[in-house]
């Protein structure tokens, strides 16, 4: 894989995750994660956005191993240091990094998360950060929800957003709305 992209493809009980990476020099990083996507498989979307990446050794990086891991339930405490932020400045990047730490089990929504990045009113465009995410799962876009307490959107769909939050022990009303002693911040 010189100076090329290799994926993995991760099975789990919420779906495939594909794991892109690109090796430049001597380093390895992680461009991009893919979650599953009805209709299409996570090989095809791999390699309609990176044509010609191949396959990995089989031989699984600590990420993967850790996004295994967290798809089967298990508390991870992921590493921003494999991902590749090329590309990914300015406004994303410090919403991305702001996501990276909100704590399992909690979620904030996207105005407190706006808030947070010094952008008040910001909450719409703190959603299409969230819906660019290149780094799902690891950034976990999934615990921003809407002010109201509903879920808003998610890449792999509003079944794997909650199921991923039921796992960190995040609880829902009849309503599928997160309860308040969840939310951190404002909104």
């Amino acid at each position: 894989m010189k100076g090329g992209f290799s994926f993995d493809l991760i099975p789990s009980p919420l779906g495939e995750v594909g794991l892109v990476r690109h090796r430049e020099g001597g380093r390895t990083l992680i461009r991009r994660i893919f979650l599953l996507r009805e209709g299409v498989s996570t090989s095809e979307r791999i390699l309609k956005t990176f044509p010609g990446a191949v396959p990995s050794s089989g031989k699984r990086d600590k990420t993967g191993m850790q996004i295994k891991a967290f798809l089967a339930g298990d508390a991870v405490d992921f590493s921003i240091a494999e991902l590749d932020f090329e590309g990914v400045g300015g406004f994303e990047r410090r919403v991305l990094l702001a996501d990276f730490n909100i704590p399992r089990g909690r979620v904030m929504t996207y105005g407190g998360l706006a808030a947070k990045v010094g952008v008040p009113g910001g909450a719409r465009a703190v959603g299409n950060v969230m819906a660019g995410n290149p780094f799902p799962l690891v950034i976990p876009c999934h615990r921003v929800i809407r002010s109201n307490g509903c879920l808003g959107g998610f890449g792999g769909g509003l079944p794997m957003k909650k199921a991923l939050l039921a796992m960190e022990g995040v609880a829902f009303d009849r309503n599928d709305r997160v309860l308040p002693q969840h939310i951190l911040g404002g909104g």
